[in-house]
């Protein structure tokens, strides 16, 4: 049996009203359909890389 959200956020203490576990579980999901197209691109088309670059969050 899955792990629900509202479980896994039970577990750590976190107990969201019904909107904001609506907001979460939403998020979620695009988050999951994202994953699922990562499984069909070509690897050459995945040529985008994302960085942490510490205090550069101004534009300069």
């Amino acid at each position: 049996m899955p792990l629900s959200i509202k479980d896994a956020l039970a577990a750590k203490g976190l107990h969201p009203d019904a909107d904001e576990l609506a907001r979460i579980e939403s998020t979620w999901a695009g988050y999951q359909e994202l994953r699922r197209d990562l499984a069909t691109i070509e690897t050459a088309d995945a040529d985008i890389a994302v960085r942490n670059i510490p205090g550069g969050d101004h534009i300069g």
